[in-house]
Formats: structure tokens, C-alpha cells, sequence
């Protein structure tokens, strides 16, 4: 006779997995997913479209911060590009989008 392989032997005296056994698997996968969604995707989503009303909403006279972190008072408001005065008379433009933060003056200071 033929030798067959000890593995061969426990895989075919094993039964199938059948439906169940898929369903189960598809079913982690689709938990995995949510939670993914509402672990990672959702705050994310959330925080880039605060963040996208935020710098909309940037008005002359608000302290910005850009992504090169240049601090500066807005002077000048734009569609696509404020103009911020970084020191006395030195004023630059910048494009909305690399804004990071925007202060807009209304927050109470931490030592009152």
C-alpha cells in the first residue's frame, strides 16, 4: 500500500467546517470593521470637518498658526489665502488650508 502522509490522514478525518464555521468568520471581520469605524475613522472624520469649519470661519483680527508654526494676526481675508502680519509691518500671505489653529480672541486667559 500506499504511505500517506500523517497530516493527509488527520485533514481527512476531519469533517468540514460548513456554514456556520463561515459565517462566524465573516462575522469577525465585519466587528473588526466597526470597530475600526468607530475607533479611528469616525473621530478622524469628525476632527478634520471641526477643523475645516474653523478655518472657514478665520476673520481679520485673528491670531493664526500655521503648519511651518509662524504666529500672526490676520489682516486681510481672502478665498483661498489670508494675510498675516507676523511683526510690526511685516505681513505675509498664506494659503487658508496650512492654517493649523485660529484664536479668535473670545477664550477667558488660564491665570484670571
Amino acid at each position: 500500500m500506499f504511505a500517506t502522509p500523517a497530516f493527509a490522514q488527520a485533514a481527512a478525518g476531519t469533517p468540514a467546517g460548513g456554514a456556520g464555521s463561515t459565517i462566524f468568520f465573516i462575522g469577525q471581520f465585519v466587528l473588526i470593521g466597526l470597530i475600526f469605524w468607530f475607533l479611528i475613522i469616525r473621530p478622524q472624520q469628525k476632527r478634520a470637518k471641526d477643523h475645516q469649519a474653523l478655518i472657514a470661519a478665520v476673520k481679520r483680527g485673528d491670531q493664526v498658526v500655521t503648519s511651518g508654526g509662524i504666529v500672526g494676526k490676520v489682516t486681510k481675508v481672502e478665498d483661498r489665502m489670508v494675510e498675516v502680519e507676523i511683526a510690526a509691518g511685516v505681513k505675509v500671505r498664506v494659503i487658508k488650508s496650512t492654517l493649523t489653529d485660529v484664536d479668535n480672541g473670545t477664550a477667558k486667559p488660564a491665570n484670571d
